[in-house]
């Protein structure tokens, strides 16, 4: 299976950002950085995540 990854505009040309890249209804997100590691999620689940995210649901929290 070979995924499109895409990073934010944002993303300084290190190479240390999050990549995202969709297929089959599964989302996957790795690190520039460490390209090996996947998570899998569904849209459902990431768009939850980001909605907390956003409302400093996880401030604190590491």
């Amino acid at each position: 299976m070979e995924l499109h990854w895409r990073k934010s505009s944002f993303s300084a040309d290190t190479g240390s950002c999050v990549e995202i890249a969709e297929q089959d209804g599964c989302i996957f997100l790795r690190e520039g950085d460490d390209p090996e590691v996947v998570v899998r999620t569904t849209r459902r689940k990431l768009h939850a995540f980001l909605e907390g995210a956003k409302a400093r649901e996880f401030d604190g929290s590491a």
